[in-house]
């Protein structure tokens, strides 16, 4: 039985076996920047200088709205709480979030929300670690809020 790897080395084994270490390298990177260009989940938004032109504005009205906002997963439901300056619960007009990871947008979910009188309760498929609800919400003035807020869900 005759093997590669027995004999001396010659020229011709030690050009195969130095560019097998670069043929190597090369697939990695080829396939790593595949997965990077093929999971990103795409731009905030489509002109940033045109999204720059109203933000001071669209941040004072949404700051005077005096909302504040939380967000947890119990069991399979997510909560979601808007309080005002007060702490009494907001009913915003209307109401539209995502709930995903912050990485991709393969695990992405538009909950369903219901409001209970305090808080508002979705179902969610949500396992453990780090999540995104990117919320919003209109409020009766006709203010958008807009706010994304980390749930963490444990194991």
């Amino acid at each position: 039985m005759t093997s590669l790897f027995r004999g001396p080395i010659t020229g011709a084994k030690f050009f195969a076996i130095f560019a097998s270490f670069f043929v190597v390298i090369i697939a990695v990177n080829i396939v790593l920047a595949y997965k990077a260009v093929s999971t990103f989940p795409g731009l905030e938004v489509a002109n940033s200088y045109v999204a720059s032109q109203t933000f001071d504005a669209d941040r004072a009205a949404q700051l005077a709205l005096g909302w504040t906002v939380g967000a947890e997963v119990h069991g399979s439901d997510l909560v979601l709480s808007i309080t005002d300056a007060n702490g009494a619960p907001v009913q915003p007009a209307a109401i539209t979030a995502i709930f995903g990871r912050p990485t991709d947008v393969i695990d992405d979910q538009v909950p369903d929300f219901r409001f209970d009188g305090q808080v508002y309760r979705a179902p969610v498929a949500a396992g453990p670690g780090n999540w995104n609800l990117r919320l919003e919400a209109t409020a009766e003035n006709g203010t958008v809020f807009r706010q994304r807020v980390i749930v963490l869900v444990e194991p």
